[in-house]
């Protein structure tokens, strides 16, 4: 659907295939990575960027149609970047469990507590 509006067009359809290019790179990079730890981080940050770009696209577009500013196609792209840290963050908690668990070489072990820590404030002088 075009805007009517030539450098409209073209910005948006820019944006789209940044988008697109965004994904492509993601996706060879789950491939190219060794890992799941590798994995997890690079495309996470690439998928983020390719929707803030598609984002970007819609609200430019529904704006120069609507005659008015449209931001609400760039609250899902901010509500991503608060909650794929998080995810990432569980994802890679859980793998490393998984891997402790599996006894698997070069697993880091677990942290283990200060004796002091877990003695307790009225066992110090």
């Amino acid at each position: 659907m075009s805007t009517g509006v030539v450098w409209v067009d073209v910005v948006v359809a820019m944006l789209l295939v940044l988008s697109g290019v965004l994904v492509l790179v993601s996706a060879i990079g789950f491939v190219r990575l060794q890992n799941f730890f590798l994995r997890m981080h690079p495309p996470a940050l690439a998928y983020t960027l390719s929707t803030w770009c598609v984002a970007g696209a819609s609200a430019l577009s529904l704006s120069v149609l609507g005659g008015r500013l449209v931001l609400h196609p760039l609250l899902l792209p901010a509500l991503l970047a608060l909650t794929v840290p998080v995810t990432t963050l569980l994802l890679a908690r859980v793998s490393l469990f998984r891997d402790r668990r599996a006894g698997i070489e070069g697993t880091p072990p677990a942290s283990v507590p200060r004796q002091a820590d877990v003695a307790g404030p009225e066992s110090s002088p």
